[in-house]
């Protein structure tokens, strides 16, 4: 199997406000380190948009897995366990596509050979 080969861009490319679509998957990929050779990746889904009362600009994610088991947000007792945050729109530098992730991860395993 060869994967295809492709031209890095120097920055990551996180997902924009306007590319979030409810329902949909998206990675967290964060850095345990300084020099960005340990990576951390954390499936979450898209909620929605200034779920709160006095939001502005708030995209909400849930826990891929308790998203995955029916969990919704508009339910009225949420398990323990459930994990649902809230990032404004200027702070989403962490969240990627699928494809995007993976470029941040091969970045991560170029750095790590060097």
């Amino acid at each position: 199997m060869q994967f295809e080969a492709r031209q890095f861009k120097e920055y990551s490319e996180p997902v924009t406000a306007e590319e979030l679509s409810e329902g949909k998957t998206y990675f967290i990929v964060q850095f345990v380190d300084d020099e960005m050779h340990v990576p951390v990746v954390e499936p979450i889904v898209y909620i929605g948009c200034n779920l709160m009362g006095e939001d502005v600009d708030e995209h909400y994610f849930q826990d891929a897995e308790s998203y995955r088991d029916g969990i919704r947000f508009e339910d009225e007792v949420i398990p323990k366990g459930v994990c649902i945050s809230a990032q404004h729109k200027n702070a989403l530098n962490h969240i990627f596509i699928f494809e995007r992730a993976l470029e941040v991860l091969m970045g991560c395993s170029l750095r790590r050979a060097k």
